[in-house]
């Protein structure tokens, strides 16, 4: 009697990292002194605010981050130094978090969704010692809303603000159209550059030197499944990694220079990596619009004749819906997927393939599996991606974390020289198992051609205008709400966001609630993106609750879809 075979385990990797080409220095700082001496004179950046045009070339983007790390030197940031970069995309974030890492400190990407009450957690679980803002975006006033948060610096100087909600908060600094000199604790931008005047910049390339790829480079933070984003602390390797590898995501084309516009935050990884990835790695210009507005965006397109547009499906409807869509010249565009809006567009002619067989988490700076474009169909078939170089995956059992075998559904688990150095004030033996793996929540199951199939989330993150939310957070806070019994929170498939923000609410006995007041108590606490899009009531008797008093989500789902349906 022949013995069983043993079943192939659901294990699957990529070539030793040893192996890959293109890559060159993994450190942030000295990331930009490469890309610095290798184009020098070209265009970084471009950003037309306030009726005029600013242009940095490489040149340029390095003198003005070292003027910010002479400055944060002089504020007394050191190795290790948590630095908060509060800004929309404009010439400055570029500067302020290169300038940190030339100074040795981390760059802590915050939000400009943030509210008032999120901007309080962000600031402290992140323990800045230096925050560096954006005065005014959109409606809101930055400064006016840490000088409620830190009163204490009403009556003090800068550089001396002491804070106990605060104790490491030391400097406040900004920057922006219309943001004045500064007032109390907070400096203008031309001030906070000027304490930099007696630092030495060979002291800075000292202590750029004292850097080691394996240091902490950036803490971004993101909305996991708990109710409180997540600080997730990433090595200077494993963002720099993701920064080089986009030449060969993007299957560069030297004679088509990149010129990336993009509205999204850098303060998200994924726009980060991708647009500074593609851009500034092969020596091409961003196009900086601080905040999304699609008529503008098109006119930008035109203008500076861009030939990359990193945008999100919700971006993509509202590009193809604008006025002046059908009128604008968007001819240079060449790395744009001919199935977009904008690659369908009259003007625009080109047969590069996106690469969007991917998957990624912030954990992993984004990218872990991918197929480049020029990939062909039948490799791609409809997966997402072979893993990256020193990278791995297995697909668990939810339950058990035992390894299933090759083929099965399950969890999928990853790590590599990407994955992060772990979660703020979380151990890491509560975030790895016990093999290093980070069990991502998302399902999915390998093949036995080295190919990742994702299939959603096992948890129940909403995936809305390609931001993460968290229902949890939203449902602490709806549960808030005066009559409010019960608040479930979950996405239902939208054409143009992915996922609606749907929330759906049990009243107490008796209470008449109306949804647009339940949205204005969300909005007031919650950033845009997070505020339900609509609001549905249910009894209890609608549907099964657990033994915890939670309703099924699955169960939820259905139920506010089927609500939502046109009669």
């Amino acid at each position: 009697m022949r013995p069983q075979a043993i079943p192939r385990p659901s294990i699957i990797s990529g070539m030793p990292l040893d192996d890959e080409t293109g890559i060159g220095a993994l450190t942030l700082s000295g990331y930009l002194r490469e890309v610095t001496e290798r184009y020098a004179d070209n265009e970084a950046l471009v950003i037309h605010e306030a009726g005029s045009v600013t242009r940095w070339s490489y040149a340029e983007l390095w003198d003005q981050a070292m003027a910010v790390a002479r400055a944060l030197a002089a504020c007394g940031v050191a190795k290790g130094t948590r630095v908060g970069v509060l800004m929309t995309n404009r010439p400055e974030w570029l500067a302020a978090t290169f300038g940190t890492a030339l100074a040795g400190g981390i760059a802590v990407g915050l939000s400009t969704f943030s509210t008032p009450a999120e901007l309080d957690h962000l600031l402290r679980a992140s323990c800045v010692s230096v925050v560096l803002f954006e005065r005014h975006v959109l409606k809101k006033d930055f400064a006016a809303i840490l000088g409620v948060l830190v009163p204490e610096i009403a009556s003090a100087s800068p550089g001396a603000i002491e804070s106990f909600d605060y104790p490491y908060l030391r400097h406040l600094a900004m920057c922006g159209p219309n943001a004045g000199d500064g007032e109390a604790a907070i400096e203008g931008w031309e001030n906070f550059l000027a304490r930099g005047a007696a630092v030495s910049p060979a002291l800075i390339d000292a202590m750029a030197a004292t850097v080691h790829p394996s240091d902490p480079g950036l803490l971004f933070f993101s909305s996991g499944s708990t109710s409180k984003p997540k600080g997730i602390l990433n090595a200077h390797r494993g963002v720099c990694l993701q920064l080089w590898r986009w030449v060969r995501f993007y299957n560069y084309e030297p004679e088509i220079v990149i010129r990336c516009w993009s509205a999204n935050g850098f303060f998200w990884s994924g726009n980060f990596a991708q647009a500074f990835g593609g851009a500034l790695s092969t020596g091409g210009s961003l196009v900086l619009q601080p905040t999304f507005v699609a008529d503008e965006a098109l006119r930008l397109m035109e203008a500076e004749r861009v030939t990359l547009p990193v945008a999100w499906p919700h971006q993509w409807k509202q590009l193809a819906d604008a006025a002046n869509f059908a009128a604008t010249d968007l001819s240079a565009l060449h790395y744009v997927g001919h199935t977009t809006p904008l690659g369908r567009h009259p003007t625009v002619h080109t047969s590069w393939q996106d690469p969007m067989a991917a998957y990624g988490n912030t954990e992993t700076f984004t990218i872990s599996s991918i197929f480049p474009s020029g990939t062909s169909p039948e490799r791609i078939g409809r997966s997402h991606g072979e893993p990256q170089p020193g990278m791995v995956f297995k697909i668990v059992d939810p339950m058990t974390g035992a390894v299933v075998p090759m083929g099965e559904r399950g969890e999928i688990a990853v790590k590599g020289p990407t994955l992060m150095l772990g979660y703020v004030g979380i151990p890491l033996d509560e975030t790895l198992d016990g093999e290093g793996f980070f069990r991502t929540g998302d399902g999915g199951y390998v093949d036995a051609d080295n190919r990742l199939y994702w299939e959603g989330r096992l948890t129940d993150i909403i995936k809305t205008g390609g931001a993460n939310v968290s229902p949890l957070e939203i449902d602490d806070v709806l549960s808030t709400c005066p009559g409010v019994k019960i608040s479930m929170t979950v996405g239902v498939p939208d054409e143009m966001l992915g996922e609606m923000v749907v929330a759906c609410i049990i009243p107490f006995e008796g209470v008449v609630l109306d949804g647009g007041e339940i949205r204005e108590f969300a909005r007031r606490k919650l950033a845009s993106y997070k505020v339900p899009r609509r609001v549905l009531f249910f009894r209890e008797s609608d549907f099964a609750t657990t033994g915890s008093n939670k309703i099924k989500s699955s169960d939820l789902r259905k139920l506010a879809a089927a609500r939502l349906e046109p009669a």
